[in-house]
């Protein structure tokens, strides 16, 4: 079985991030979303909120599974048994990081590859601070998230009566 670890903050999960795992089980048996805690980045939703909305997101798409991970990620796409890192690329700056990133994982772990996808052209400009500073500014952030991720905005929203 072909298996492929799909990382990130994903804080929130965008509909960006959902054309990739779909397309990415064309060429993958199994797809693993995996969910970095990323402390530094001072997230919306904790690892455990993102995991949750994130199998929500996808509880239809067969061949996929959500976890957390903390750690280098090379460890944990090694622990799973898998052969491939998925990685989004939207424009020229992500191929730089992503490179750099690609070259150190196949210097910790030369067996597992790096595939690069492309966003459908509608979502070349979505990411998650767009999405969050959107919904934070009181924003309409309907069709750049998955419908569960969208309740659980304005579900935040009308707790806090503005965004958090």
């Amino acid at each position: 079985m072909r298996t492929a670890i799909y990382p990130g903050t994903f804080d929130p999960i965008t509909n960006g991030h959902l054309d990739l795992v779909r397309r990415s089980l064309r060429l993958f048996d199994q797809v693993v979303v995996a969910v970095g805690t990323a402390r530094e980045k001072d997230p919306m939703f904790t690892a455990e909120e993102r995991v949750e909305l994130i199998r929500g997101a996808v509880k239809d798409l067969s061949g996929v599974s959500v976890m957390s991970f903390e750690g280098l990620l090379v460890n944990t796409v090694r622990e799973l048994g898998a052969t491939a890192i998925l990685r989004g690329l939207r424009e020229v700056s992500d191929f730089e990081y992503e490179f750099q990133m690609a070259l150190m994982n196949r210097r910790l772990a030369a067996e597992i590859e790096t595939v690069f996808l492309m966003p459908c052209e509608r979502y070349t400009y979505l990411n998650s601070t767009i999405v969050k500073e959107v919904f934070r500014l009181g924003g309409d952030v309907s069709g750049l998230v998955p419908p569960n991720v969208f309740d659980e905005l304005a579900r935040r929203r009308g707790e806090n009566g503005n965004a958090r």
